[in-house]
């Protein structure tokens, strides 16, 4: 059967709780339980007993697969490339020399709205404008800012999460001595580099177009997030830039989404490459994004055309047009489902369930305020991944969690919002946070956004681990 055989009218009957068959194939060791157990437990204080225990963490939540599914693996996956990742449990985090500690004095999570555009350059707006002939383009409305500031004052509850005054924070044209591109050269020649100033300084940011792009022209991460560290304010304990322009980040790259120097504790993110009207291109699948991606029907298409199809778009793509070996046919084993009535009303079959209620995102009609919804769920879980790695919360390898990595835009739309018990018993660590208090901010932010389809599953999936019936 193949993805989209599978896709409108799929009711997600049976559900997979562990790796994919092809996880295995890949090089994925899948942890025990009693590693995931011991990923999640806090070291107790060291003494002079040879066999110091260590203690679990207190997230008072239902931890098993019902809520916390593995990482699914399929074919183009971060783990399925990058198999050798190590783990990192809540020990392991809390020795990182790296790591950033929340202290009185660096407790707010600063959130920096895009830069203004100067007049002298006000034709790079036209580059974060997809080229597509498609009428929805304009149309749909990008994710609001404000609703971005609230989820992660939800997500990062326990800490005060402000937006950074933009006031002194624009794009503008770029002087050098020796370059024919100035101010008054940039409206008639593409500019090799634009400024971004800031209170105290202009800093250069590269740019450049790639063919076949459907973005005119792309700005440099790396140069993003030397802005980001510039204007990183004393009382930070991190910050994230929004941009809605295109990025990358050196001459392989297609693309990037998003970037963070967690020791510096900053980060950047793209929305362009999240714009629904590109899912198509980008080979993004919407009815069976998280939580229908743990579909039992749905991943075992997705192993069997995995040679014939094409390969995803990648977040971050490096393309070898030499060396790569045609890969061997992937063989099906049985998986290891259950159907959804044989778990009662547990989280992940209510986020499913809740999900497959709404109308069909692949419907040709959908409201724009549905596609808008789309759009700001994709920036929020990308926002909440990329702080977390300031953090110090490295890519997760135990659960699906929206701490994995994710290697393509087709994986990205698979992953969970949520955190899983080893991570979130670090991030409740780090901001003194209650388990229970953050689950029900974020469930009030969900309960505002019913006409978004991942923030009603994910209120089902939090009413499951709160207790709740309802939704």
């Amino acid at each position: 059967m193949s993805r989209k055989s599978t896709s409108d009218a799929c009711k997600h009957e049976l559900l997979l709780f562990t790796p994919s068959s092809y996880a295995a194939q890949a090089g994925y060791c899948t942890p025990t339980a009693h590693q995931r157990s011991m990923a999640a437990s806090v070291p107790t204080p060291a003494s002079s007993n040879p066999k110091n225990k260590a203690k679990k963490a207190s997230v008072p939540q239902d931890r098993s697969a019902a809520a916390f599914p593995a990482p699914i693996v399929l074919p183009g996956d971060d783990l399925a490339e990058e198999s050798e990742d190590s783990q990192q449990g809540v020990s392991e985090w809390l020795k990182m020399k790296e790591r950033n500690s929340v202290t009185p004095r660096k407790k707010v999570v600063y959130v920096v709205a895009p830069p203004a555009i100067e007049d002298d350059v006000d034709f790079i707006s036209t580059w974060s404008h997809p080229e597509l002939p498609n009428e929805l383009v304009d149309s749909i409305a990008a994710p609001r800012f404000e609703d971005l500031m609230k989820y992660l004052e939800a997500f990062y509850h326990g800490l005060t999460v402000k937006q950074l005054p933009p006031a002194n924070l624009s794009f503008t044209g770029w002087e050098e001595s020796s370059s024919i591109v100035g101010k008054r050269k940039a409206k008639f020649a593409t500019p090799q580099y634009i400024g971004v100033n800031t209170s105290k300084e202009c800093i250069r940011i590269r740019t450049r177009g790639r063919a076949g792009s459907v973005y005119t022209r792309q700005l440099n991460l790396d140069d993003l997030l030397d802005v980001a560290i510039s204007i990183l304010p004393a009382d930070a304990y991190a910050l994230l830039l929004l941009i809605e322009h295109d990025l990358f980040e050196d001459d392989d790259d297609e693309f990037v989404c998003g970037r963070a120097y967690g020791g510096s504790r900053v980060a950047v993110i793209s929305t362009a490459r999240y714009h629904p009207v590109l899912d198509a291109a980008q080979n993004v699948e919407r009815n069976h994004a998280w939580p229908a991606s743990h579909c039992a029907a749905y991943t075992r298409a997705c192993c069997s055309e995995a040679v014939h199809s094409r390969p995803p778009v990648k977040k971050r793509s490096k393309i070898h047009l030499g060396g790569q070996q045609k890969s061997d046919p992937i063989i099906l084993s049985s998986f290891a489902s259950s159907s959804v009535r044989e778990l009662g009303i547990r989280p992940l079959e209510a986020a499913v369930s809740a999900h497959a209620a709404l109308p069909s995102l692949n419907s040709k009609n959908l409201p724009v305020e549905v596609l808008s919804g789309l759009w700001l769920g994709r920036v929020c879980r990308t926002a909440s991944h990329e702080l977390g790695h300031c953090f110090g919360i490295a890519h997760c390898v135990y659960y699906a969690c929206v701490m994995q990595g994710s290697a393509s835009l087709t994986e990205d739309a698979r992953q969970p919002p949520y955190l899983c018990p080893v991570d979130l018993a670090k991030l409740l660590r780090a901001t003194g946070a209650d388990a229970i208090e953050r689950y029900r901010a974020l469930l009030a932010f969900c309960n505002e956004h019913t006409e978004t389809h991942l923030f009603v599953a994910f209120a089902a999936w939090l009413n499951g681990q709160l207790g709740k019936t309802d939704s």
